[in-house]
């Protein structure tokens, strides 16, 4: 099965992308456009004026002080690979009391910058989500009142380089991760950031336990919605959250390579751009190749059993998949990563479940153990309980998995497909009967899926299929493909499906084909539901569905 066939459901839900249960896409006047472009110009020459007066004070400020080399804006001149001067950077990751007494140079954004007095400011710095605060006392051969009126000018996110000693506080540091400080001799800016940021980085980050607490103690916090996130994405990648989260995406994607390949797998790489439907049905994305009509991949599906049958046995893809289906829910998107897996079958497609099994352990296993402090940071917003998952992956048939939702009051076509309610009634009762969230539910009825299944030997109506379930949502799809090609054939017609325009996928079958099967999901959703996060579009680095293509 494809890629993601799991992403290929009809939309079932009702979730809006704006906010919880809105389907409608947002009408917006011309007055209220003409309005909102005033706002933004209004604000353009308040940052200019802003930055302006910056400017002037610090030329001011800079008049006949003998420590001025000390600190400034960097020329742009002097940034554009002018010289290797052979100076170190300290990771702020690795500053630590082994380093006291030290002097360090670090890089960073300006989180948050505190003037105490004329002589005295503080600046927190954050390199990759780790934040170090940095004092700037007046002294006399060091630091000068003119160079804490800098440091106190620049804007929040600001880029800068800090040159100084570390030293141990006598007390512990709430406000940053890192438990020292940098007694500030030198500090520049790369580059400033516009003096009024569009979203805040802490009102990013907060919780919604934290702005509920917030409320009931008569204190009303920003609450920043998803489509200002989404819109001004930049920022709010910059929140803790999000930079482990992406990290979780890095580590669930090197993991699946790492046992595939170990397992005897080939990475491979197939085209996007195809003559025909990879699935079938009219959910894909048309475009014209060169006065050609042709689509975007739904899966690389058709490509892979292609390499299978060019005899390399074993193979992987990670890759982009494209679903053109209007699916508003918290689950869909147009573009996502598709994790796809092909192999040869000696006797039963159990062997392609064994594989999930394992691998899917595999990569929980990793981000458990590897991932402590990303999942840490992502529970500290986004509370979760973590996955819970058996060594030997549950395997339950369709019918048996009916017959649990029956006996709980569930009405199911025994031979339909579950629908987002049934999927999570079923998953609440495999949790208290067996005590996992992943498990493995297979012989789907053949009429739910895509047309290259393979019906099962002792019943027709069913296939020999899969679907794989994390905390109750469906996220795996797969099962033994049809390798013979006159059915293969047949079975496209009766699914509606033009032979012409797969002619080349059905031929690579005429020429001898041994069994084999597969399966796909979305490494979008694996992240987010290990993580029990209520909508994928918090694991898309730039979402893409039905209302959005920007940013």
């Amino acid at each position: 099965m494809s890629s993601s066939e799991a992403e290929n459901r009809p939309a079932d839900g009702t979730q809006g992308l704006h906010e919880e249960g809105d389907n409608e896409k947002p009408q917006i006047s011309k007055k209220a456009a003409k309005k909102e472009a005033a706002k933004q110009e209004k604000l353009r020459l308040r940052q200019e004026a802003s930055a302006a007066a910056a400017a002037e004070a610090l030329a001011e400020a800079s008049i006949e002080d003998p420590l001025s080399d000390n600190y400034g804006d960097v020329p742009l001149n002097e940034l554009q690979s002018k010289a290797h001067t052979g100076r170190k950077w300290t990771p702020v990751k690795y500053l630590t009391e082994a380093l006291k007494g030290e002097e360090v140079l670090i890089r960073g954004r300006a989180q948050a910058i505190r003037a105490v007095s004329k002589k005295m400011a503080f600046v927190v710095v954050r390199e990759r989500g780790y934040t170090v605060q940095c004092v700037l006392s007046v002294s006399p051969d060091k630091v000068s009142p003119q160079m804490v009126k800098f440091a106190t000018s620049l804007s929040r996110e600001s880029y800068v380089d800090v040159d100084g000693v570390v030293a141990v506080p006598g007390e512990t540091l709430t406000g940053t991760t890192q438990q020292v400080e940098i007694l500030v001799r030198k500090i520049y800016c790369i580059d400033r950031a516009v003096p009024s940021l569009p979203i805040n980085i802490e009102d990013a980050a907060r919780s919604e336990a934290d702005i509920e607490k917030a409320l009931q103690a008569g204190e009303k916090l920003v609450r920043v919605n998803q489509d200002t996130r989404l819109n001004f994405r930049v920022l709010d990648l910059r929140t803790p959250a999000n930079q482990s989260i992406f990290r979780l995406h890095d580590q669930v994607e090197t993991t699946f390579r790492q046992f595939l390949r170990s397992d005897g797998f080939v990475g491979i790489h197939t085209p996007k751009l195809i003559a025909g439907s990879s699935e079938g049905g009219a959910a894909v994305f048309r475009l014209d190749y060169k006065g050609q009509p042709a689509c975007l991949a739904q899966s690389p599906q058709l490509h892979k059993q292609m390499v299978i049958c060019g005899d390399f046995a074993r193979v992987f893809e990670i890759g982009p998949v494209f679903r053109a289906e209007d699916s508003y829910t918290h689950r869909h998107l147009c573009e996502f990563t598709g994790l796809d897996v092909e192999m040869e079958i000696k006797e039963h497609y159990s062997e392609v479940m064994d594989v999930v099994g394992r691998l899917f352990v595999s990569i929980f296993d990793s981000l458990n153990e590897n991932c402590h402090k990303e999942l840490e940071t992502i529970r500290k917003q986004y509370p979760f309980e973590p996955l819970k998952y058996l060594r030997e992956t549950l395997r339950l048939t369709f019918e048996e998995g009916i017959q649990m939702l029956k006996a709980a009051g569930v009405e199911v076509d025994p031979l339909g497909d579950l629908n987002t309610e049934a999927e999570r009634k079923l998953g609440q009762l495999v949790l208290e009967k067996y005590g996992t969230e992943f498990y493995i539910l297979h012989r789907y009825p053949l009429g739910v899926r895509p047309f290259y299944t393979m019906p099962c030997y002792d019943d027709p109506s069913y296939s020999n299929s899969f679907d794989v379930f994390i905390r109750g949502e469906e996220i795996i799809s797969g099962a033994q493909r049809i390798h013979n090609s006159d059915f293969l054939s047949q079975r496209a017609e009766a699914c509606g499906i033009d032979v012409k325009t797969i002619s080349a996928y059905i031929d690579s079958f005429r020429y001898g084909a041994p069994p084999h099967g597969g399966f796909g999901v979305g490494l979008e959703r694996v992240v987010m539901l290990f993580c029990a996060l209520n909508n994928i579009r918090k694991t898309s680095l730039f979402p893409r569905d039905p209302l959005r293509i920007t940013p």
